[in-house]
């Protein structure tokens, strides 16, 4: 083998794809916004795919029901993925996915046996259990994406 040969087939073989330079592949970044009645309410989403498949229907407007006296919840007509925690303590502001299609808008902390999988978080909840109110409630989910 001569050294040309030598050379071209080191190159060939020196860069495999596993050794080229990672590109960062987009992802979506961004708080959404609640809408109840004429409050706004910011939530920081969680970085995860549940979270990510719920901003992708958005925007969205969901008549929320009661229960428990602790929360709001709506079933979608199709599954997002999942990732099930026992969380131990639901905070006033989380929003969760219980099974794989129930979305919950929690106004009251307390703890819990039960698994969610976190969509996000009410920065300031402040004001959520008054907007609430009793009942049946319509919620629109907005967005602010953006490309990184």
């Amino acid at each position: 083998m001569n050294l040309i040969a030598a050379i071209m087939l080191f190159f060939a073989t020196a860069c495999t794809p596993e050794d080229k330079p990672l590109t960062p592949s987009p992802t979506t970044v961004g708080d959404i916004t609640l809408t109840i009645g004429d409050q706004s309410f910011t939530a920081k989403m969680e970085q995860n795919s549940s979270s990510e498949a719920f901003r992708a229907l958005l925007p969205l407007t969901l008549e929320m029901q009661e229960l428990n006296g602790n929360e709001k919840y709506h079933y979608l007509s199709q599954s997002l993925p999942t990732n099930r925690t026992k969380v131990g303590t639901i905070h006033a502001g989380d929003i969760m996915l219980y099974g794989d299609n129930c979305v919950v808008v929690f106004y009251e902390t307390f703890t819990t046996t039960y698994q969610y999988t976190p969509i996000g978080h009410i920065t300031n909840p402040k004001g959520l259990k008054e907007a609430l109110g009793i009942g049946s409630v319509t919620i629109n989910f907005t967005s602010k994406i953006k490309e990184i």
